[in-house]
């Protein structure tokens, strides 16, 4: 497909989700579920691998709509293409529930709002991710595309035809006439669905997100970008368990034409801690409180078997493969679903988990009476393997190293366990412990810093630096006036940024011999860039901190999307889409200029809190 990544929208229902095209074109679902295979998979191939093209007919390569908008701070989808004839507008939503039994529905209303316009509709679904065409039948004034499991059921109101395995309809508008498209997923053994009244569905659509927005308590400057954000967030939501997908898309690459793509449709662990503190910050309390719920069901059982990412519902066994009758996003191979990386040794991610539990336990939202238990259980298990090496927080495929983040997460880990002891609320080895947390601080202030350059590097006996060394004063590790801390922003904001600002994780030497034991190179990551904002903000340098969050906000698409990185060559996003890392991390942004803006604390964020006066080395 020639169409960019950043070219995409979303629409979702808290159960699965797709993305729309500036042409008008869907061409990414999965049904029933974010985890299922793909219906329509033409993001990573062509219009053969799945696809809905729905527009004004033009005289050849369909035209992208003269602009697009959210209604309002809703999820409903509005494109509006200006023709020599006429005006055209097409209304796409999927009708959001938070019921288990929920029937996924694609709705699609187009209406002439001027002159007069012909428009063409080509639906040619692929199911299992582009491999199976399936069989159309008309079942009354209903039709019905069948394959194996799965079957979608179109209502339309236009005149549909079939050729060559697409159900076609090409018809003219006038203004002020409208014809509506759903698209109905149902198991094929099932009775046919209800239909829906596209109209009274968009109704409630609307509603739905209005109020739920409504819920936001941030009314600061950067209030559409917040509200954008958190609505994408509720959007990747799986709404029976709570859990959040990283991105609604699996192998969109973050080097074009390269092979650093990835399956992102899970639900990662470190996400957990830093999407339950923006949740909280913003009102979100319910959300807040699945999403924690969710964390301590999925890591329930033996803390040697935690694992960084599982599945929607849970599941721990996400095995990676590859599917090769797919060319992949301008030729980005390979394409692969499923993650190998869940079963990577992450030690950050007990670090994670427990500031996830603390925030929670701070902001007085009782989840489950079990958390003290499991924190408990997740340092004793720790206690033994924190000196160990592991892959990181980029899940490198490269050998393990003793990566600094995640030592300072493995202080964390211990840290918010001693003062959960501390506070009564859990019993445990205290004096133990608190020579356990100094001796992790220790550890790292001598193996993990260069004096030299006065930096922390990205593992111990590197030189090389990593844009996670960012989090250390957020994680209350060192005081914000350290020497050391400053000058590792300092140092990061020198040598890991590109010509236009934005911060790179970690050095790619472009071939396999690089930290990552990848080839090729990536972007700008955005979270870091925005991390990097949020450490000037804290360090005082207010207008510098938010001179780079406006320069980033200037990335988001027409809609306000973010992906997951940034490429400076090409001056286009990269990697899965949207990402939910990235609008999180937007988030924390804008809050925390509000914060400095305003000289006041984060009642949020205990590391921030702890920076003044941290435990461990400077106690």
């Amino acid at each position: 497909m020639s169409q960019r990544i950043e070219d995409y929208a979303l629409i979702g229902d808290l159960h699965t989700a797709a993305l729309i095209s500036r042409t008008g074109s869907l061409d990414w679902a999965c049904f029933p579920r974010f985890d299922s295979a793909a219906a329509f998979a033409a993001i990573l191939g062509d219009e053969a691998h799945g696809s809905w093209q729905l527009g004004p007919l033009g005289d050849g390569t369909p035209a992208p709509a003269t602009r697009r908008r959210y209604v309002g701070d809703t999820l409903a989808l509005e494109s509006t293409w200006v023709t020599p004839g006429g005006t055209l507008q097409i209304t796409d939503f999927m009708p959001p529930s938070e019921d288990q039994t929920h029937t996924p529905h694609i709705v699609r209303i187009v209406e002439a709002i001027g002159g007069r316009v012909t428009v063409r509709s080509r639906l040619r679904p692929r199911f299992d991710y582009g491999l199976v065409r399936p069989r159309i039948m008309a079942v009354g004034e209903r039709h019905v595309l069948v394959a194996g499991p799965d079957a979608l059921w179109l209502d339309t109101t236009a005149p549909t035809a079939v050729f060559d395995d697409v159900l076609c309809s090409d018809f003219t508008l006038s203004e002020g006439d409208r014809t509506t498209f759903t698209l109905t997923y149902r198991d094929s053994h099932r009775a046919p669905p209800t239909a829906i009244a596209p109209e009274t569905a968009l109704d409630r659509t609307l509603a739905y997100w209005e109020q739920w927005a409504a819920q936001c308590t941030y009314r600061g400057a950067f209030r559409e970008a917040v509200m954008r954000s958190l609505i994408t967030l509720k959007a990747l939501t799986y709404a029976p368990t709570g859990g959040i997908v990283a991105a609604p898309t699996t192998s969109l690459p973050e080097d074009i034409g390269g092979s650093r793509n990835w399956d992102y449709r899970y639900c990662w662990l470190r996400d957990a801690a830093i999407t339950l503190s923006s949740l909280l910050r913003t009102g979100y309390r319910e959300e807040a409180r699945d999403w924690a719920a969710w964390l301590l069901r999925a890591v329930a059982g033996d803390p040697d078997r935690l694992q960084i990412m599982y599945g929607i519902t849970g599941k721990r066994r996400l095995p990676e493969s590859e599917l090769s009758h797919l060319p992949g996003h301008l030729d980005s191979r390979p394409v692969r679903i499923g993650n190998d990386a869940a079963h990577q040794l992450q030690l950050d991610v007990y670090g994670e988990v427990t500031d996830a539990l603390d925030r929670a336990r701070q902001a007085g939202l009782r989840v489950d009476e079990t958390a003290a238990d499991l924190q408990i259980a997740l340092v004793e298990w720790l206690e033994p393997h924190w000196h160990e090496p592991d892959e990181g927080i980029w899940e490198v495929r490269g050998p393990r190293r003793h990566f600094v983040h995640s030592k300072v997460m493995a202080w964390a880990a211990v840290d918010r366990t001693v003062k959960l002891i501390e506070s009564g609320a859990a019993h445990g080895p205290l004096e133990r412990w608190r020579v356990l947390r100094e001796t992790i601080h220790r550890d790292v202030c001598e193996k993990g810093y260069d004096p030299k350059r006065n930096t922390f590097t990205q593992s111990y006996g590197s030189t090389e630096l990593d844009a996670s060394l960012l989090l250390i004063p957020q994680m209350g590790f060192l005081p914000l006036d350290d020497e050391r801390v400053i000058g590792t922003i300092d140092a990061v904001q020198r040598e890991l940024s590109t010509p236009d600002g934005f911060v790179l994780r970690y050095p790619t030497a472009g071939d396999e011999q690089g930290v990552d034991g990848l080839e090729g190179d990536e972007g700008a990551f955005l979270a870091c860039s925005f991390w990097l904002a949020d450490d000037l903000a804290m360090i005082g340098r207010n207008d510098e901190a938010r001179d780079l969050f406006e320069k980033l906000l200037g990335l988001r698409n027409d809609v306000g999307l973010l992906a997951e990185e940034w490429d400076c060559r090409r001056k286009e996003q990269v990697g899965n889409f949207p990402q939910a890392f990235s609008h999180v991390a937007l988030i924390d942004t804008a809050t925390a200029l509000e914060r400095a803006a305003a000289a006041l604390p984060d009642p949020h964020n205990n590391g921030a809190a702890r920076a003044l006066n941290p435990a461990g080395r400077n106690r």
